[in-house]
This record gives C-alpha cells, structure tokens and sequence, in this order.
C-alpha cells in the first residue's frame, strides 16, 4: 500500500474499491456488538479490540518492509484525529449500540456525513455545489426515514440516542483532522499506531471502569471479539483512512452512507430488527446519494 497521503491517478477507482469492503465490513459488525460484550464490559471489549488490531497492523507493516515511525511534526495530529475518532467513536458507539437497537445506533451514528460536510465547509472551506449538496440531502433523508419509526426506542433511551449523536460528531472531527494533518506516511503504519494510542486511555478506562476481576470468556465471546479486532478493526479502518486521503472530506464522509444499510439488513438477519419498505427507500435513497457523491470522481474510460 502507498503512502496515505500520496494518491495516484487511480485513486478513485481504488477509492470505490476500498468503500465497498469498508462498507461491507463496518455493516455487518454493527449487530456483533451485543454478543462481544455479553460477558466483558465495553471497556474492555475495545481495549482488546484496539490493541490487537493495531498490533497485527504494524506487524503485517513491518513485515512489508514499511518503516513503523511517525515523524515528529505529525504526532499532535494524530493524538487528535484518534481521540475523536478512535476513542470517542469507539466507546460511545458501543455503548449505544448497547442502550437501542444496532441498526438504529448505526443510524444515528453515520449521521457523520451531515457534521463532516458541514464542517469542511465551514473551517476548510471546501466547496459545496449544487451535486453535492443534493447528494448530502438525499443521505441525510436516508438516514431520516430510517430513524422515523425509532423515535420510540429514542425515547425510551434518549442517552443512547444522544451518545449515537456524539459517536458521529466524534468521527467527523477525528476525520477532518487527519484529513488537513496529510500525515506522509503509510496507511498501515498511520492505523496501526492510532489504534495503539487510542487503546491507552480505553484501557486505563477497563481497568477503573472493567470488569474489575480476571475470568475467560466462553468461546463464543472469544470468537466474536476476533472477528471484530480482524475484520473490522482493521481492514475497515485501513480502508477508512485511505479514503480519507483518497477522496474531498465532505465526499469521504458521504461515502460511508451505504454502511447503516448492511448494518440494518444484518440487524434484521441476526437480531429480527424491522427490515421493510422504509428501510427499502432508506437503501435506494443512499445509493442515490453516494452515486451523485462520486459520479465526477470516476475515471473516464
């Protein structure tokens, strides 16, 4: 993998590549999240995750020949960009998924492209045209018409509807952060390091607010805390930050519209959760979006 800061002429092809295994990945997770911490708490569920993830990072990094340091200059940066988006994305996300269904924490939570093109306008200054403005209400409309028939379970449990808000607050600032940093350095190396420095605080949090004793899970909790740690942890934060460099940040936060939509097919598939007509526009409004969103970054054959 190139550095994540230096794309090629390719780099929207690779960029449609990369958000559909993001998108496929971070989906399906969604409704994993209850059965990770059946037997642990929060806590620790992302202290192991975090950790595992980035360490098996820089071990395939360092395997490839990538050299694991991370200038200087770009460390503030990165400490930034991974407590709003690793650390205050990774426990509030959780938790929420916890506090209401998956599928509407993953709702709420990949409200993320509404903050993140609204704060690329505001403080980068990148422009919104017409397209893209209409892409972003057509995301925004898809995840509304997803959220219409929760606001019972909203209301039931209004600190899981305000910590989803949070967790997708959280990822757009970590975003823009690191996509203004242009941090030169391979996107493993960058990954594995914000996963590493994102579970320190997550753990000195396990160990005041864990599980307090040592026991093993069953097999099963095992298991699921694997698949997480590998699979999503980190193929779909590699895939997240390479996006991230590849693409504009309002059409980087655009392009993870599709993901409540797997998390909902699979919240129905794995929990029963309501899988309709509403969830059918929500799929085909999202699509819509994410096309108008990348039309112009496709090349031309």
């Amino acid at each position: 993998m190139t550095s994540a800061a230096n794309p090629t002429s390719a780099a929207p092809r690779r960029a449609l590549y990369l958000l559909l295994a993001l998108t496929l990945v971070w989906g399906t997770n969604w409704p994993l999240f209850t059965y990770a911490v059946r037997e642990i708490s929060v806590w620790t569920f992302r202290t192991i995750a975090m950790t595992g993830s980035g360490l098996l990072l820089l071990g395939i990094a360092r395997w490839r020949g990538d050299s694991l340091r991370i200038p200087r200059r770009y460390w503030k940066t990165v400490a930034l960009a991974t407590f709003f988006y690793l650390i205050l994305w990774n426990i509030t996300s959780t938790y929420a998924s916890v506090l209401i269904p998956s599928g509407q924490a993953a709702v709420l939570g990949f409200t993320m492209p509404l903050w993140s093109a609204l704060i690329a306008w505001m403080v980068l200054g990148e422009r919104l045209s017409p397209r893209l403005l209409l892409a972003m209400a057509m995301g925004v409309l898809g995840v509304g018409v997803l959220m219409l028939p929760s606001f019972a379970a909203y209301a039931a449990a209004p600190l899981g509807f305000a910590i989803g808000l949070i967790s997708a607050i959280g990822w757009a600032i970590g975003t823009l952060i690191l996509k203004r940093g242009r941090v030169d350095v391979p996107v493993l190396v960058l990954t594995g390091w914000q996963l590493l420095l994102g579970a320190l605080p997550v753990a000195a949090g396990a160990i005041v607010l864990g599980d307090g004793q040592w026991f093993m899970p069953s097999w099963q909790s095992i298991a699921v805390i694997a698949w997480i740690t590998i699979i999503p942890m980190c193929i779909g934060n590699v895939c997240w930050n390479a996006i991230v460099y590849l693409l504009p940040a309002n059409i980087a936060g655009l392009s993870s519209v599709m993901v409540p939509v797997v998390a909902m097919v699979s919240g129905a598939l794995v929990h029963g959760e309501p899988l309709g007509p509403i969830q059918l526009l929500s799929m085909l409004l999202c699509a819509g979006s994410l096309g108008l969103a990348l039309v112009d970054r496709t090349p031309k054959p």
